[in-house]
């Protein structure tokens, strides 16, 4: 019970929950949860995108109530623009029960469900949040620049104008990130990270699955193949030390289902290398296998050029996995406190020398994880930020 007596009553919006989208996708229900279990009546829209090429929709209910850990979600079809996640039927939806909430959190910017969601919500008197998940961040806005600020000009800076507060996951993203000349409070909130489910029956065995030795350290990277994940800093770095003599096994887990051209050339480039005889290419991963790689890896690497957060650095993090990221990668301050990893630029040499240091750091590996375990069980707990999210909500409503 807040201030009104009841339940604060929470509409989270987001254009989707597949998993396919990564990490904005997974934490959605994290904090759904996280919200109900502290005391929130919350709703979750979203539309059954899965996917904006080749992959079916979500095969899930539409048009009506799913119950889920405490919370309700509503799928509605991604239509007519199936690609850039559009559902006027989520828009209808919207404009005749905005008045049951008492505040709507909408995740993504630059995306048309979410931009007519904000618009709907200003228009029905809602007040919102809105989580840019790293799209004011002036390097993801020199992509496509020109048709963002004619967009900004015609949608986000009204939408921005106009919200609650915008949600940012860390201090960096929040100093750094294009307003549009608008004045609206920052709220800096971190995302949760939801601990793997403990597996039962029959154990992956990594190693043997592929022909991994038992005493070759393993370098994981998990995370969407994607241009700006800097794996045209990773793959050279891991050449260099295949050629310094340094034993190790890359393993790369991941796909881009918006972008199979780029994920395809980045499997081309490892089979033409001399990499190919110490990596694995496992493609998307879940489940006990997303677990079992977790925790057979030895370190985890991420030298993105721009991460307004990182779900899967803190998932690693809470698995035990020392990370060695880059410093665009905005947590990045917070592995440097509480040594958890190592932190290196977003150069060639820089990859690799912290590589080669992460590499044979000997027992020191096994600290910075037990460090990484402490400090992402303190800090991205859900409990603990949802907890957080309720007072925000609960001041932006006062």
């Amino acid at each position: 019970m807040g201030e009104l007596g009841r339940p604060l009553r929470v509409l989270q919006i987001v254009p989707s929950v597949s998993l396919v989208y990564g990490g904005p996708s997974q934490m959605i229900r994290g904090f759904s949860k996280a919200l109900a279990e502290a005391g929130a009546e919350v709703t979750l829209v979203t539309t059954d995108s899965n996917g904006d090429v080749d992959e079916a929709p979500l095969d899930v209910p539409l048009n009506q109530p799913v119950p889920e850990s405490g919370y309700t979600t509503w799928y509605f079809r991604c239509s007519p623009f199936r690609r850039y996640k559009f559902s006027l039927g989520l828009l209808r939806w919207l404009m005749t029960h905005a008045q049951d909430y008492d505040i709507a959190h909408i995740h993504a910017l630059f995306s048309p469900v979410s931009s007519t969601a904000a618009t709907v919500a200003r228009w029905r008197g809602l007040p919102y949040l809105l989580r840019p998940l790293g799209t004011l961040d002036p390097a993801d806005l020199r992509k496509k620049y020109r048709l963002k600020q004619l967009y900004a000009a015609v949608l986000e800076r009204s939408n921005l104008a106009g919200a609650a507060a915008i949600h940012f996951t860390s201090a960096q993203e929040a100093l750094i990130s294009e307003r549009f000349n608008t004045q609206t409070p920052d709220l800096v909130l971190p995302l949760g990270v939801t601990p793997l489910p403990h597996r039962w029956g029959e154990v992956i065995n990594v190693r043997d699955k592929y022909g991994i030795p038992a005493d070759c350290p393993i370098v994981l990277f998990m995370s969407r193949i994607d241009p700006k994940k800097g794996l045209d800093l990773l793959l050279p770095a891991l050449e260099a030390l295949q050629q310094q003599g340094l034993p190790f096994h890359f393993v790369l887990c991941g796909a881009n289902p918006q972008d199979r051209a780029y994920e395809q050339s980045i499997s081309q480039r490892i089979a033409d290398s001399p990499l190919q005889a110490q990596t694995t290419v496992t493609g998307y991963v879940a489940g006990d296998l997303k677990t079992a790689l977790l925790e057979a890896a030895n370190l985890f690497v991420l030298p993105s050029y721009y991460e307004n957060f990182g779900i899967a650095v803190a998932e690693a993090m809470l698995t035990g996995v020392p990370v060695v990221i880059s410093d665009q990668v905005h947590i990045w301050q917070d592995i440097q406190r509480s040594q958890s990893g190592w932190v290196c630029q977003c150069t060639e040499a820089s990859v690799t020398e912290r590589l080669r240091e992460a590499l044979m750091a000997g027992a020191e590996q096994q600290q910075r994880g037990d460090n990484a375990v402490a400090f992402a069980k303190a800090n991205y707990s859900w409990p603990a930020i949802a907890r957080q999210a309720i007072a925000a909500y609960g001041k932006l409503l006062a």
